[in-house]
């Protein structure tokens, strides 16, 4: 029937309002075929309304009414009670959070941010195996298919994914925070000094600053404070990289080194012929840009100029305020030294000031006997050199050509010379021959001397050398320089000197040390910066033996220069991660294996937030990793903590559970001990762990590892921390040690460092560690809370027995579903090879069907009807090679298939009993545990932590207690007395101030209680 007009031409919304919208459909549907069919139906007989209606009577009713049509104009506003809003709309955002955010699931042990960073670089094929991928790159594919949140969110996660410090089998390989470098390696200091991590750890535990150069985000160098250089790793692998200057660094494989371009990579990675950023330095000279000697510039290598280095000392003390820029235009170096430009030794001051400062330092000089002894030496050894007074002859010779110029001047010495010999000549004229006969004789018997032509002939050759425009050395000794590094090796003398005489073999270029020090003042990086302007990578090597190694942090750029001349990435200590475009990433090969399988329809998929992929609910996780890396989690109403764990004692319960289901958390405490933190340390009472884990929650006392060890030359003690509580950051702890020695509450530490803990001679050393486990984060209580989603969204507090439990029923859940999908392609392979088996036993026919056939679909279905084929089978017979046909691969298609048939038969077997089904999941975990299984890192305490009472600190011994009549009271140990022999001098036990005099004298022990009374009887 054609469609009714509609009655007006205004566009209204029609909302039909069907309850329930399915019981509705089907019925319309079902009275719309009824009549059709031209039936007729009975209305249903109507009921007393005294009668009370059942569920499906009231239901029948509902849906024989008419529906309900409700017109509701664009725009319009239904009326809601805010509190009713506000109600739903926070229990919708409350569920959002612990489901699909803060929680984990206890099947996986993964949030879902987790779980889709791992199936992204699962998809992008980001195994452990694939090169690293710029983390941005993972973020973006994370953002972009699964996770409609912040870039932030992913990319945390995904850093402490990475964190060996953070979870116990880091899930993702990371690459772009950490590297050290061995002990002896030089660290260029702006004071002009080169010294090595020892050196720089000794001088900042006695409190010294030191500062480094770096380059900072404008890509120009600049100068920064060097903090906390440190120990970072014991017996390390060591590289070693070469560089074209002939300089050896060696460092962690991951340590990162800044390119010529300001990107870093990894020394690993490093290759023949990069090229790292450089630092070049020189001295100053009149012809620079400062034109003034004497002073280090730097090259800055983006601007391509040169500049003082005590303008980037300058710029730092104004960047942090100093001094302000109008003190005065001179910068002037405190200690007088040109090469020291720390900026605490940088001042600004006025021109009349600075020339004072110079005035009376140099007179305060010259009082000094020594010193005025120094300066007549240094004259005289000037003076005694032939270059220096021919210097000051051409000065000379410079002066009177300058005057020279001077009309005034010319004309007056012409007239005064010219009237001088004409007076003398005219006084004694026998001399003009006489003079003259005397010169020519003079020089014919000089020349003769053979010592006389070698020196002139010296004096013609050094004059051609000198000469202004003779560039011809440079040219050649440059040619020869950059021939070496062509040929990627070290420029030094053996090497220069083996090419300048095959390049010029009849020695007309300049020797290696003439040309070094006459056209780059000796100074081989001046050399590097003429041809490329940058240091090159020769060739990067393993070394066998294990160092320890070291590292510094340089806040904000996080580089600074190496003596090398090459800057260099820090390790980042208590800092956030770099910034995702910087660091790079890959999963770690237990990361990994959380996937295993995935594609074999072993765990359900949703869409993602768009609708346009699909991603996994939970992971296969052949691993416990809900207690292998524990969890941390705040939801709405609820958080989650749960610790890390040793995945062999893990795996061990959980097969004891397998084989005993009704197991509790006592009996699963025979094979774990308890949390297995990354960072090692210890934890205490057994009794109250077993029953934290039994209820899912509870407290964990851990403390750091620390031992106490003496210096038997200085007598004093250490404190050595070797190992830290759980989430405690290492550079936060030693601010809190200082901070507690700054406040006083703790006394007797002489200094902190990275390394260890000095204390005083005096000191007891085991009372200060008591102190430092009460006030610090050396001891700290871990809050354990089980918490996790059951069945995907019901959040529980679970005990050890229940997570294992809800783990292997997911594992074996997993291994069900992967054996049904291995029957199915099984069967479907077999499917086909019965049917290519059946055909080749008749290859003539089947030829000879095909043949006959107009078309493939005939031969198909002519196929189908001659051996009884399915349309898969005679598909997969078309589709045959004739490779197929000879008579070996006829036979290894019946072997295939009976083997298939074989496995068939063992996974149907394997299906129908559960038994099996738990053999198969053992035997995974006994393989997770071969692979991946390692020692245990924290150590359990069986007994209970007490409070130490500072008696118990003290050793028991005997003291001698003095107590004078003005109130002064000491303590004398006995052992600083000695028997005086006759004649011998005798030992002062006590000395008092003026009058005062001792008017107590006894003996007690260190443990006993002194009581003083006032004189009116008051204790």
């Amino acid at each position: 029937m054609p469609r009714a007009k509609p009655k007006s031409k205004k566009i209204k919304i029609k909302v039909v309002v069907e309850k329930p919208s399915f019981a509705k459909a089907s019925t319309s549907a079902k009275a719309t075929a009824d009549k059709t069919a031209g039936k007729e139906k009975k209305a249903p007989q109507k009921k007393p309304a005294s009668a009370q209606k059942s569920y499906g009577e009231a239901r029948e009713e509902i849906l024989a009414k008419k529906p309900v049509e409700k017109k509701v104009e664009i725009g319009y506003v239904k009326p809601r009670e805010i509190v009713t809003e506000m109600q739903e709309s926070y229990i919708d955002y409350a569920m959002s959070v612990i489901v699909a955010r803060a929680l984990p699931d206890v099947r996986d042990g993964l949030k879902p941010v987790h779980r889709r960073i791992l199936y992204a670089m699962y998809e992008d094929g980001l195994t452990h195996g694939a090169k690293f991928r710029k983390s941005a790159t993972v973020v973006g594919s994370v953002l972009g298919r699964y996770h409609p949140h912040g870039d932030v969110a992913v990319y945390d996660s995904m850093v402490r994914m990475a964190q060996d410090f953070s979870l116990r089998y880091p899930l993702i390989q990371g690459q772009g925070n950490f590297g050290c470098f061995t002990k002896d390696t030089k660290v260029r200091l702006c004071d002009g000094r080169d010294l090595s991590f020892e050196e720089l750890v000794e001088e900042y535990s006695q409190g010294k600053k030191n500062y480094t150069y770096t380059v900072n985000s404008l890509g120009l160098i600049a100068i920064a404070e060097i903090k906390n250089p440190r120990l970072t790793k014991k017996d390390a692998e060591i590289v070693k990289v070469t560089l074209d200057n002939g300089e050896e660094i060696k460092c962690t494989p991951n340590h990162r080194f800044m390119l010529k371009d300001g990107l870093y990579r990894e020394a690993q990675y490093l290759k023949q012929g990069d090229s790292l950023a450089p630092l070049y330095q020189k001295i100053s000279e009149k012809t620079d840009r400062l034109n003034r000697e004497g002073y280090l510039l730097i090259y800055q290598n983006k601007k391509e100029e040169w500049v003082p280095a005590h303008q980037l000392a300058d710029n730092y003390n104004l960047s942090f305020r100093a001094y302000k820029k109008s003190a005065g235009r001179v910068r002037h170096h405190k200690d007088f030294n040109k090469f020291n430009n720390n900026p605490d030794n940088l001042v600004r001051v006025g021109w009349g000031e600075h020339w004072k400062i110079h005035y009376t330092h140099a007179a305060d000089q010259h009082k000094n006997s020594k010193y005025r002894e120094k300066i007549a030496e240094g004259r005289n050894k000037y003076w005694a050199n032939p270059a220096n007074r021919e210097k000051a002859a051409q000065l000379i010779s410079a002066r009177n050509v300058l005057n020279w110029q001077n009309e005034e001047y010319r004309q007056g010495m012409r007239v005064f010379l010219s009237e001088m010999n004409k007076k003398y000549i005219e006084d004694h004229p026998e001399k003009r021959k006489e003079l003259s006969a005397r010169a020519t004789r003079t020089l014919k018997r000089l020349w003769q001397d053979p010592d006389y032509k070698v020196l002139f002939h010296q004096k013609i050759i050094k004059g051609n050398k000198n000469h202004t425009t003779n560039k011809t050395g440079r040219l050649k000794f440059l040619n020869i320089c950059r021939e070496v590094l062509n040929k990627q090796i070290i420029l030094d003398k053996d090497h220069y000197e083996q090419l300048r005489s095959k390049i010029y073999p009849y020695g007309a270029a300049p020797l290696w040390g003439t040309g070094l020090n006459k056209y780059f003042d000796g100074n081989p990086n001046l050399v590097f910066h003429e041809i490329n302007k940058n240091h090159k990578v020769v060739k990067v090597e393993s070394i066998l033996f294990r160092e320890d190694v070291y590292d510094l942090t340089v806040e904000g750029t996080h580089n600074f220069a190496l003596a090398a001349g090459v800057f260099v990435h820090n390790s980042i200590d208590g800092d956030s991660a770099a910034a995702y475009r910087y660091t790079e990433t890959r999963m770690s090969k237990i990361g990994e294996e959380m996937l295993r399988d995935i594609g074999k329809n072993t765990v359900d998929f949703i869409e993602n937030f768009d609708s346009t992929r699909q991603e996994p609910t939970v992971l296969p996780s052949p691993v416990p990793q809900l207690l292998l890396n524990g969890s941390l989690g705040i939801a709405v109403g609820m958080a989650t903590n749960i610790p890390p764990h040793n995945l062999t004692e893990v795996v061990d319960a959980s097969i004891y559970l397998l084989d005993h289901p009704k197991a509790d958390t006592e009996d699963l405490f025979k094979f774990v001990q308890g949390p297995d933190f990354p960072t090692g340390g210890n934890i205490y009472n057994a009794k109250e762990i077993l029953e934290a884990y039994s209820l899912g929650k509870g407290a964990i006392v851990t403390r750091g590892k620390a031992e106490v060890l003496e210096n038997e030359k200085t007598g004093r003690s250490q404190i050595i921390i070797t190992e830290i509580p759980y989430q405690v950051v290492k550079s936060t702890l030693i601010e809190q040690l200082a901070l507690l020695v700054q406040e006083k509450k703790i006394d007797g530490i002489k200094d902190i460092r990275d390394e260890s803990d000095r204390m005083q001679k005096d000191a007891y050393p085991q009372k200060i560690l008591n102190r430092l486990y009460k006030f610090s984060d050396l001891q700290k209580t871990f809050h354990l809370n089980m918490l996790a989603l059951v069945d995907g969204i019901q959040p529980r507090v679970l005990s050890l027995a229940e997570v294992l439990s809800y783990y292997l029923q997911h594992r074996q859940d997993v291994v069900t579903r992967r054996l049904n999908f291995d029957l199915m392609k099984a069967k479907e392979r077999a499917h086909i090879l019965e049917g290519l088996h059946k055909c080749l036993a008749n290859i003539d026919l089947v030829i000879k069907i095909i043949k006959s056939s107009a078309s493939r679909e005939d031969a198909m279905k002519n196929l189908m009807a001659r051996f009884r084929l399915t349309e898969i089978q005679a598909n997969a017979i078309l589709e045959t090679k004739l490779a197929a046909l000879a008579k070996l691969e006829r036979q290894k298609i019946a072997d295939e298939l009976k083997e298939l048939m074989a496995l068939i038969k063992e996974l149907a077997l394997t299906l129908k009993d559960p038994e099996k089904i738990k053999e198969v999941v053992k035997k995974e975990l006994k393989e997770a545990k071969e692979v991946f299984g390692d020692p245990r890192k924290t150590k359990l305490h069986v007994q209970k932590i007490g409070e130490i009472a500072e008696e118990d600190l003290i050793p028991q011994e005997e003291t001698i207690i003095t107590l004078t009549q003005g109130g002064y009271v000491k303590r004398i140990n006995p052992s600083q007395y000695k028997n005086q022999k006759r004649g011998g001098k005798g030992m002062m036990g006590m000395k008092t101030l003026g009058d005062d005099v001792v008017e107590h004298f006894l003996t007690a022990m260190t443990h006993d209680s002194l009581l003083f009374f006032t004189d009116s009887g008051k204790v």
